[in-house]
C-alpha cells in the first residue's frame, strides 16, 4: 500500500522540538514501512534535516513551516500556507492521513489518495467541510462523540483508534520497588495543563510528606513549542523558588533516553489538565503507565478510554470548587499508600500492553484496507 502522512506546520519530524501527534506517526510510518508499505512523510522543514531523506524505510519530504504564533488566528494562516505547500509536494498514493486543519479541504481528488483525517484536537466547527473524507479518525472515544455531534451525518466515517504507546516495547514489567520518592509531570508546561495547580498542591501537603518527597517538572514553556510563555514560566519559577530543593522546573527533554530516566525514577506521575476541549488523548499519562508509574490525573473524559480510578490508575476531580484542595488531597492519600501506588502501578503498565505500536499500527492498516477497498 502506498501510504502518505502529512503532519502539522509547527513541529518537525523526527520530533526534535517535541510534539505528541509527530512522535506517534513517526513511529507509526516506520512500522508500516517494517511491513513492506510504501510510506512517504510530509513534515515541517528544519535546517538540521535535509528536505528529503530515506530514514528507516520511510521516505520524508520537508516543506516550509513556522513556529507556533500565539495568535489563534495567525495560527490558521499559517497553516493555510503550509497546506498549500504541502499539498504541492504530495504524490500519487492509496491513502493520504493528516492532521492539518485545510489540508483535508482541498483533497477531493482521489489520485493523492482517500482523505484519512486524524482529528488530533476537538473539533471546533471544521467537521462540516471534511465530509467528502473517507474516515475521520479520533484518538479517543469523547472526541469520537464530539464529531458525531457536530456532524451527524458522517457517523458512519469515524473511527476510533487509539495512540501506541510511546514506550519500549518489551513486555517484562518494570521495576516500582526501591524507586525515589519522586513525583513527575511530563508535559506542555501551560495553564492549560494545570501545572499550578500542581505546585499548589505540593506545597500545601503536610510538611512530614513535603520533606520526604521530591517533585519534578518536565516540559516545553516556550509559546513557539506550545508552551505558556515566559510570563507563566516566570510565575512558577517564583512558586517553586519557595519550595527550595523540593521542586525542580527542569524546561525540555526530547533526547528519549534522558525522558525515560525521568519516567523509571519517579513513583508517581501527575497530570492535572485543565483542557476541556484540548485533551484528546492523554499520551504522558500513557507512556508513564508504561514505565511502571501510579498516575495521577484529572477527570477529563479523553482518559476515562483507560484510566479507571483506583484499578488502572487515580483520577481527581478538577471541576470541583477548590481543584487545588481536591488535588493535594488525592495526592496525600497516595503518597501515604505505598501498597496503592505499587497496586495500582503494575495494573496500568497491564493496561498499558493494549496500547504497543505493532498492535495499534495493526488497527490502523486494517482500517486503510477497509476504507480503499
Amino acid at each position: 500500500m502506498r501510504i502518505t502522512i502529512v503532519l502539522g506546520a509547527f513541529l518537525p519530524v523526527p520530533p526534535v522540538m517535541g510534539g505528541a501527534v509527530e512522535k506517534i506517526w513517526f513511529a507509526l510510518g516506520q512500522e508500516f514501512a517494517r511491513r513492506g508499505h510504501e510510506v512517504i512523510q510530509i513534515s515541517r522543514a528544519r535546517p538540521e534535516f535535509a528536505r528529503t531523506e530515506m530514514r528507516d524505510g520511510v521516505r520524508h519530504l520537508r516543506v516550509r513551516g513556522y513556529d507556533t504564533p500565539r495568535s489563534l488566528f495567525w495560527l490558521k494562516a499559517l497553516d493555510f500556507l503550509y497546506s498549500i505547500r504541502a499539498r504541492r509536494a504530495l504524490p500519487k498514493a492509496d491513502i493520504v492521513v493528516t492532521n492539518t486543519f485545510w489540508l483535508p479541504m482541498f483533497l477531493r481528488n482521489e489520485k493523492r489518495g482517500k482523505v484519512y483525517v486524524h482529528v488530533a484536537r476537538f473539533p471546533k466547527g471544521q467537521m462540516r467541510f471534511y465530509q467528502h473524507c473517507a474516515r475521520l479518525q479520533a484518538p479517543s472515544q469523547c472526541v469520537a462523540r464530539a464529531i458525531i455531534a457536530e456532524v451527524p451525518s458522517v457517523e458512519a466515517k469515524v473511527k476510533v483508534i487509539p495512540y501506541p504507546r510511546p514506550a519500549p516495547s518489551g513486555r517484562d514489567a518494570p521495576v516500582f520497588a526501591n524507586r525515589a520518592r519522586k513525583i513527575l509531570y511530563v508535559g506542555r508546561v501551560h495553564p492549560e495543563k494545570g501545572v499550578h495547580l500542581l505546585l499548589d498542591a505540593f506545597r500545601q501537603l503536610p510538611s512530614s510528606i513535603a520533606q520526604t518527597w521530591k517533585l519534578s517538572i518536565v516540559g516545553p514553556w516556550e509559546s513557539k513549542l506550545g508552551g505558556g510563555g515566559e510570563g507563566y514560566w516566570n510565575q512558577l519559577r517564583a512558586a517553586a523558588t519557595k519550595l527550595g530543593n523540593s521542586v525542580r522546573l527542569q524546561g525540555a527533554i526530547f533526547d528519549a533516553g534522558a525522558l525515560k530516566a525521568e519516567f523509571t525514577s519517579a513513583q508517581l506521575f501527575v497530570y492535572p489538565s485543565l483542557a476541556e476541549t484540548g485533551e484528546t488523548f492523554g499520551l504522558a499519562p500513557l507512556e508513564a503507565m508504561a514505565h511502571g508509574c501510579a498516575v495521577l490525573v484529572s477527570n477529563l473524559d479523553c482518559f476515562h478510554d483507560f484510566i479507571r480510578d483506583g484499578e488502572t490508575g487515580f483520577i481527581f476531580d478538577h471541576r470541583l470548587e477548590e481543584p487545588v484542595k481536591a488535588l493535594q488531597r488525592k495526592m496525600e492519600t497516595l503518597l501515604n499508600d505505598n501498597q496503592s501506588r505499587a497496586r495500582v502501578a503494575e495494573v496500568g503498565w497491564r493496561k498499558s500492553n493494549e496500547y504497543l505500536l505493532t498492535e495499534v499500527a495493526d488497527r490502523f492498516l486494517a482500517d486503510f484496507q477497509l476504507v480503499t477497498s
